[in-house]
């Protein structure tokens, strides 16, 4: 795997998702891009579409209440030659303190002839980091 283009694609992901930049994170999401969501215990699943809406409303809400992401890196795994998970953790910071639950990415990233995109993830809700409910070294 060509960890270099990898890493630079990720960082790239992170930092539009960090400035909730709608333009520069889809470039990264495949337009077969396939997903699940758990929500208080329900699971939905969705596309390309879908996913773009989400981001859509998740920045603008971060843009309207002049927050800001907390983003952490829990791994990254290499699963192929051309795939690589990434497991994320984030949350949104409101007047500097961190919501008390965040939301756990399992993001697939595979890379295709225009570069790494974003191919199949799986997204738990509502994940408490300050109590007992994840330990991840952090």
């Amino acid at each position: 795997m060509d960890n270099q283009s990898f890493r630079a694609a990720l960082d790239a992901f992170l930092q539009a998702w960090e400035n909730s930049s709608l333009i520069e994170l889809e470039t990264f999401i495949s337009a077969d891009y396939q997903a699940r969501e758990v929500r208080g215990g329900d699971i939905e699943a969705f596309g390309y579409e879908e996913s773009v809406e989400g981001w859509k409303q998740g920045f603008a809400y971060v843009k309207g209440e002049q927050a800001e992401w907390d983003i952490r890196e829990v791994s990254v795994i290499t699963m192929k030659e051309d795939e690589t998970m990434v497991i994320l953790y984030a949350t949104i910071v409101l007047d500097g303190k961190p919501m008390e639950t965040g939301n756990m990415f399992f993001n697939t990233f595979k890379k295709r002839k225009e570069g790494w995109k974003l191919v199949r993830g799986y997204i738990e809700t509502g994940v408490s980091i300050g109590g007992t409910d994840l330990k991840i070294g952090f």
